[in-house]
């Protein structure tokens, strides 16, 4: 009897090559975060999302903490990048402050997504300590950018400010005026621009 052809090898045995998988999977966990929030994310979601197998997930991370805390991080460390180029790029304390009234005015206009994704990590570093290290490093980073023109005393004043302004402009239900901010800011630094 002649030898009959194999059929191929099983696929199951071979290991898809996606090198960006967890990557991939790191940017979902942020979508599903900001449509479902932190208590409406699962793994199931999050591969979904990412087009990644569920069984995936445990690779890459042991779990959901582990999900989270790479998200997060990589969340506000893409924001702290963001608001460290534009006070690298001011000329000086007029043109942060105007900055800093810029980004008070546009932040929580521009952005739904990142006002949920703020909140859902203050929230949870408000429950878990684990989690205080990364909004720890990001008010460190803001202030840092900050006192590239101002003394540590105003930074630190002013990176309270821009968070309270940003939430109060986001959630107010009345029209925004863009002089209260530019007013409060010129309080705090003493600048009359």
């Amino acid at each position: 009897m002649p030898d009959r052809p194999q059929p191929p090898a099983s696929r199951g045995n071979r290991r898809r090559h996606d090198p960006d998988r967890r990557e991939r999977i790191i940017a979902a966990c942020l979508e599903v975060i900001a449509e479902f929030g932190v208590a409406g994310t699962s793994h199931r979601k999050v591969a979904a999302a990412a087009d990644v197998p569920l069984g995936s997930m445990t690779y890459h991370f042991s779990g959901m903490d582990e999900l989270l805390h790479a998200a997060f991080g990589r969340f506000a460390t893409s924001v702290s990048d963001g608001f460290d180029a534009m006070m690298a790029a001011a000329e000086g304390p007029e043109e942060a402050e105007r900055i800093v009234v810029a980004i008070v005015d546009d932040t929580a206009a521009e952005s739904h997504r990142f006002l949920v994704l703020t909140h859902e990590l203050y929230t949870l570093a408000a429950r878990e300590p684990a989690f205080r290290g990364l909004t720890n490093a990001w008010m460190a980073r803001s202030r840092a950018a900050l006192e590239r023109h101002f003394d540590p005393a105003t930074a630190r004043m002013l990176d309270a400010l821009i968070e309270g302004l940003t939430i109060h402009r986001a959630l107010d239900t009345e029209p925004h005026d863009p002089a209260v901010a530019a007013d409060a800011i010129r309080r705090i630094t003493g600048l009359r621009t």
